[in-house]
C-alpha cells in the first residue's frame, strides 16, 4: 500500500529533478556557445542528478516516512568511544554521541518510539548512566534489544527502557563491579626504582602501582567498589522491578537469553521482526518504519575503527571510575 508520505516524497523528487534539469539546460545548452553546447547535455544531466538528490533530502525532511528511531550502543562504553583508556572497536560510538542521538530522536515529532540496540560488554559507569537517563527521557515506548551481548554497562542502560528483549543465545547479565590495579613494586625494586611520596591527603595516592597497598587503602578502594555496586543494584532494581537481594544473588553471573528470560532478567525473547511487530501494535499501525539515528563520523575515524578489534571476557563490564593514580573500576 502506497502511503501519503511516499507520494509526497515522489512528487518533490520529480518536481526538483525537472526544475534543476531546466536550469541545467538554460545554463549549459541554451546560453553558452560552441564548447558549452557540446558538453551541455552532459552537464544538464549532471545538474538534474544533483537536483534529484537535493530534492530527495528535502522530501525526506518533509515526509520522513518513519515512526521508530533506532540508536545502537555497540562495543565498550566510554565517554570518548574508546579513544582513551579503551581501544575502539568497529561500531563503537562515544557515549555523548549516543546521548545526542537519543535526544535528537526525542525532539523529532516523527519518532514515536525508541529502539535501543545493545551489543556491548559494558564500559564506564557515568557514561553508561548518561545513556540510561537519555533513554528514560524519551517521550514514548522504549525497547532495549540485546543482540549478541548485553552485559554489565549494557544491562545498566537497559534498566532505563520500558522493556528488554533478547535472543535465546544472547549473553545477558554481569551485574557487578570490578576494580583492578597493577602492583609493580617488586619489579620496580628489581630495576632499581623506588617510590617517594609527595601528597596532601592520606588517600591521594591510594592504588599507586609503584608501592605496596596497605590495609587501610585496600578497605578504602573496596568501599568505592561497594558503593558503585550498591548504585548498580539500585538502578536495576528500580528500572527492572527486581528485588535487590535477587540481583545480589546473581553474583554478577552471565546468562544466555533463554535462562535470563526464565529469571525475569529479560522481558521477551524474539527477533528484530518480532520487536517491530510489537511496536506496530503499540503505535496502532500496520507496520513500523525504522530510521537509524547515527552520529556523523569523519572518514578517517571510520577507517580507524574498522581496522581495530578488541577482545573482552564474558564478565568484563562497567569499567568506569579510575583515579589519576591508576586505580581502575569496572563492572
Amino acid at each position: 500500500m502506497v502511503s501519503s508520505e511516499d507520494v509526497g516524497q515522489l512528487v518533490i523528487v520529480v518536481v526538483g529533478a525537472l526544475v534543476f534539469a531546466a536550469i541545467g539546460i538554460v545554463l549549459f545548452v541554451i546560453l553558452p556557445s560552441t564548447l558549452a553546447q557540446l558538453l551541455g547535455v552532459v552537464l544538464a544531466l549532471g545538474t538534474a542528478l544533483v537536483g534529484m538528490r537535493l530534492a530527495g533530502n528535502v522530501a525526506r525532511s518533509i515526509f520522513p516516512g518513519y515512526d521508530v528511531a533506532e540508536v545502537a550502543v555497540e562495543g565498550p562504553i566510554a565517554r570518548d568511544g574508546g579513544g582513551g583508556r579503551f581501544p575502539s572497536t568497529p561500531g563503537t560510538t562515544p557515549a555523548d554521541d549516543i546521548v545526542e542521538q537519543i535526544d535528537r530522536a526525542n525532539d523529532d515529532d516523527n519518532a514515536q518510539a525508541l529502539l535501543l540496540k545493545l551489543n556491548t560488554p559494558g564500559g564506564e559507569v557515568v557514561p553508561s548512566d548518561d545513556i540510561r537517563l537519555a533513554a528514560m527521557r524519551f517521550d514514548g515506548p522504549t525497547i532495549a534489544y540485546a543482540t549478541d551481548v548485553c552485559a554489565s554497562g549494557g544491562y545498566w542502560i537497559a534498566s532505563g527502557c520500558d522493556e528488554l528483549w533478547a535472543r535465546e543465545g544472547s549473553i545477558v547479565g554481569s551485574i557487578g563491579v570490578i576494580g583492578s590495579r597493577i602492583n609493580a613494586s617488586d619489579f620496580a625494586e628489581k630495576v632499581g626504582l623506588s617510590y617517594e611520596r609527595f601528597a596532601a591527603g592520606e588517600y591521594k595516592d591510594a592504588g599507586t602501582a609503584l608501592k605496596e597497598i596497605d590495609e587501610d587503602e585496600r578497605a578504602y578502594l573496596q568501599g568505592l567498589i561497594d558503593d558503585y555496586y550498591d548504585t548498580f543494584i539500585e538502578r536495576v532494581s528500580d528500572g527492572r522491578d527486581l528485588e535487590p537481594e535477587f540481583i545480589r544473588d546473581t553474583e554478577a553471573r552471565i546468562y544466555l537469553g533463554e535462562q535470563a528470560f526464565d529469571l525475569d532478567l529479560v522481558d521477551r525473547l524474539g527477533t528484530r521482526r518480532d520487536i517491530e511487530g510489537e511496536l506496530a501494535d503499540r503505535l496502532d499501525v500496520d507496520e513500523v518504519s525504522v530510521e537509524k539515528f547515527e552520529p556523523k563520523r569523519p572518514l578517517m575515524a571510520r577507517v580507524g575503527a574498522g581496522a581495530q578489534t578488541v577482545a573482552y571476557a564474558f564478565g568484563a563490564g562497567i569499567a568506569g571510575f579510575a583515579d589519576e593514580r591508576g586505580f581502575r573500576l569496572r563492572s
